[in-house]
C-alpha cells in the first residue's frame, strides 16, 4: 500500500490522504484547505490527482475541513460512493449546501472588487447547486459494521465522539497474501463531553494514522466548564442582564443546550429563555435530535426522563425567521442568546453583540479558540472600542471567556489513543497537526518506546 498524504499534512486544515491498495485508489476525506485567501483558492480548485481515477472516498465527519470540497471533486469526475456513518451523511448534506451559498457570495464579493481594478471575475470553487449534487453519492453504514470498499479491502466505522456521526475507520487489508489493519482517527474526541459518547479506542491496528491538534497540551474539564457557564449565568442573572454567546452553529451550540437544560431541570439556575439564532444551528440540532445512536448514556436517560428530543425542553427557542430574531431585541429580562458565527465575524451574533454591547449589566461569553484579527479574538482580549458593521461601539458589557468545551482530545488523550495499541502497531503517521502539536506528541511517542513515528510533509508518499 501507498499513503500519499495531500491535506492536514503538517497543518490542521484541508484533511485528504490517499492509499493506493490492490490497484484500487481510496481517498480518505476531503476537506477544504482554509487559510490566506489566494492559497487556499488554488489549493481548492485544484486536486493534485485526478478525481475520476478515484475508486472510493470515506469520510470520518461532517467538519468543513474534512468534508467540504467533495462537491468540487464530484464536479471534476468522481464517480464513486463517499461512505460514511448514518449521522455524518445527514449532516454533512446540510453543512455541504451551506458550504456552496458561502463560496458563491464569497466569489460575488471578491469579483465586484476585481471589476472595479477591470480583472476578470473568478469562478467560485463550487456552488450550493454542487453541493446538493454530492448527496448522490453518500453510502451511509451503522457503527461497527464492515464494508467491503474495494477488492481486499473492508472498513469499519467506529465512534470517534468529535461530533455528532464522528468515526474512527478501521481497514481491514488483505494485499498480496498479507493481512493487516490499517485505522485512520480522523478527529478524535473527548471522554466525558455532553451529548455524544466517548472515543472508541484503536483495536488490533498495525498502522495509524493519527490527529495530533492538540499534541501539546491538555484540556480543562468539561465538568469544570460547567460549573463556569453556570456561574456566570447566575452572575448575570442576578443584575437581570443577557448572556450572548457567539458559537459554532454545529457542535458548541448543542453542548450548550444540554448544559443549560441540565442548569435548568436541576434549579441550578432560574428558569429563563434560551434562544437559539442560527438558522444552521436549528438544522443541525434538528439531526443530532434524530440520532440517538450518536448519544451518550446520560443524554438517553434524560430523553427517557424527560418525554422529548434531546435538544428540546420548555425554555428552549429556535428563531429560524429574521423577524423571530429581531423580536429577541425586545425582551427586556434574562435571557441567554446562543449564534452564529463561532468567532463572530458574520450572521446573526453580529446584531445581537450590536444591541447589547453598550450594557454594563450583560454578558459576553466566549466558550472557544478565537483566531487572530477576528471580532471574537478583540472581544475575548476585552477591547473596549468595538467596530460592528462599520460602527464603533463602547464595549460596557462584561467578557468572560471559557474553556474546556473543544471537541477535539488533548494530550493525554492522545497518548492513550496511540497507547491502545503500542505493543502491534508498526508505524504512527501524524497528521491534522501544526509543528507545535504534533513535535511534542512525535517525541514522547518516541520516549515511550513506539516503533516509528511519522510526520509526513504534504505530497509525501510512504509505502506499508
Amino acid at each position: 500500500m501507498k499513503i500519499s498524504f495531500h491535506g492536514a499534512a503538517r497543518t490542521v486544515t484541508g484533511s485528504m490522504h490517499l492509499l493506493e491498495v490492490n490497484g484500487a485508489r481510496i481517498l480518505l476525506e476531503c476537506g477544504l484547505f482554509q487559510g490566506k485567501r489566494k492559497e487556499s483558492y488554488e489549493r481548492n480548485k485544484n486536486f493534485p490527482f485526478d478525481p475520476s481515477t478515484l475508486d472510493a472516498v470515506l469520510l470520518s465527519h461532517a467538519h468543513i475541513d474534512h468534508s467540504g470540497n467533495l462537491p468540487n471533486l464530484v464536479k471534476q469526475g468522481y464517480v464513486g460512493k463517499i461512505t460514511a456513518t448514518r449521522a455524518t451523511t445527514h449532516l454533512a448534506k446540510l453543512m455541504l449546501r451551506d458550504s456552496g451559498h458561502i463560496q458563491e457570495t464569497d466569489a460575488r464579493y471578491v469579483n465586484k472588487k476585481r471589476a472595479k481594478k477591470g480583472l476578470p471575475p473568478m469562478e467560485a470553487i463550487y456552488t450550493e447547486e454542487d453541493a446538493v449534487e454530492v448527496a448522490n453519492y453518500f453510502q451511509s453504514v451503522e457503527y461497527d459494521d464492515p464494508i467491503e470498499i474495494a477488492e481486499g479491502v473492508r472498513a469499519t466505522f467506529m465512534d470517534a465522539g468529535h461530533i455528532l456521526g464522528s468515526a474512527g475507520i478501521a481497514l481491514d487489508i488483505l494485499e498480496d497474501g498479507r493481512k493487516y489493519r490499517l485505522w485512520f482517527s480522523g478527529d478524535i474526541g473527548r471522554k466525558d463531553l455532553p451529548l455524544l459518547r466517548d472515543p472508541v479506542l484503536p483495536i488490533n491496528a498495525d498502522y495509524l494514522i493519527m490527529e495530533s491538534t492538540y499534541g501539546d497540551k491538555g484540556h480543562r474539564s468539561p465538568n469544570l466548564a460547567y460549573e463556569e457557564l453556570r456561574a456566570i449565568i447566575q452572575k448575570t442573572i442576578e443584575r437581570n442582564g443577557k448572556v450572548i454567546i457567539p458559537s459554532f452553529a454545529v457542535g458548541r451550540t448543542q453542548e450548550l443546550a444540554v448544559f443549560l437544560h441540565r442548569m435548568i431541570d436541576r434549579g441550578e439556575i432560574p428558569s429563563i429563555p434560551v434562544y437559539v439564532d442560527s438558522p444552521l444551528a436549528i438544522n443541525a440540532s434538528q439531526i443530532f435530535n434524530e440520532h440517538p445512536e450518536c448519544m451518550d448514556a446520560e443524554t438517553l436517560a434524560d430523553v427517557r426522563n424527560h418525554g422529548h428530543a434531546a435538544l428540546d425542553f420548555k425554555e428552549i427557542t429556535y428563531t429560524r425567521s429574521v423577524a423571530e430574531s429581531k423580536a429577541i431585541n425586545d425582551y427586556k429580562k434574562p435571557a441567554v442568546i446562543i449564534s452564529a458565527s463561532g468567532m463572530a465575524e458574520a450572521g446573526r451574533i453580529l446584531h445581537h453583540l450590536r444591541n447589547n454591547i453598550g450594557d454594563p449589566r450583560n454578558t459576553i461569553l466566549i466558550v472557544g479558540w478565537q483566531a487572530p484579527h477576528t471580532l471574537g479574538r478583540r472581544l475575548a482580549e476585552r477591547e473596549t472600542d468595538i467596530k460592528i458593521f462599520g460602527e464603533w461601539f463602547e464595549r460596557k458589557a462584561e467578557v468572560e471567556t471559557i474553556g474546556g468545551l473543544s471537541a477535539h482530545a488533548g494530550r493525554e488523550m492522545l497518548l492513550e489513543y496511540a497507547g491502545a495499541v503500542k505493543d502491534q502497531v508498526q508505524k504512527i503517521f501524524l497528521v491534522h497537526g501544526e509543528d507545535r502539536g504534533a513535535l511534542p506528541l512525535k517525541k514522547e511517542l518516541e520516549m515511550q518506546g513506539f516503533k516509528e513515528v511519522i510526520f509526513p510533509e504534504k505530497e509525501s508518499i510512504h509505502e506499508i
